[in-house]
């Protein structure tokens, strides 16, 4: 599992390979997704900070696998765009169902954000 970190703050974590990290972290629509998503009212990324990927730590990992543990039958996780976005991606790159990677973010996000998409 790879981290998204933006100026020290990890923001989301995902449970592809590094470079499916890579691909999805920094293609043009998730870029445009948190530029435009805010947390406590701050934007997730000013659109010039370096988005760092790397290996997500194991408090990372727990926090990743308890969200999906709590949205596994809910549907709530994969109503939302953001997710759906990012395994339209996995696909489009020849992924099938099981090669899909989850996106799970580290912050809270406003409401507002996430009724937006």
């Amino acid at each position: 599992m790879f981290t998204l970190e933006i100026d020290g703050t990890a923001v989301a974590v995902i449970n592809g390979d590094e470079a499916t990290a890579r691909d999805l972290f920094t293609c043009d629509g998730f870029k445009e997704d948190i530029q435009a998503m805010t947390s406590e009212g701050r934007p997730l990324w000013n659109g010039t900070s370096e988005l760092k990927i790397r290996a997500a730590s194991a408090d990372e990992i727990e926090v990743f696998e308890e969200a999906l543990a709590e949205d596994d039958g809910e549907g709530d996780f994969e109503d939302d765009p953001r997710h759906a976005a990012a395994n339209d991606a996995t696909a489009t790159e020849g992924g099938d169902d099981e090669d899909e990677a989850d996106i799970v973010f580290l912050l809270d996000i406003d409401e507002a954000d996430a009724l937006d998409s």
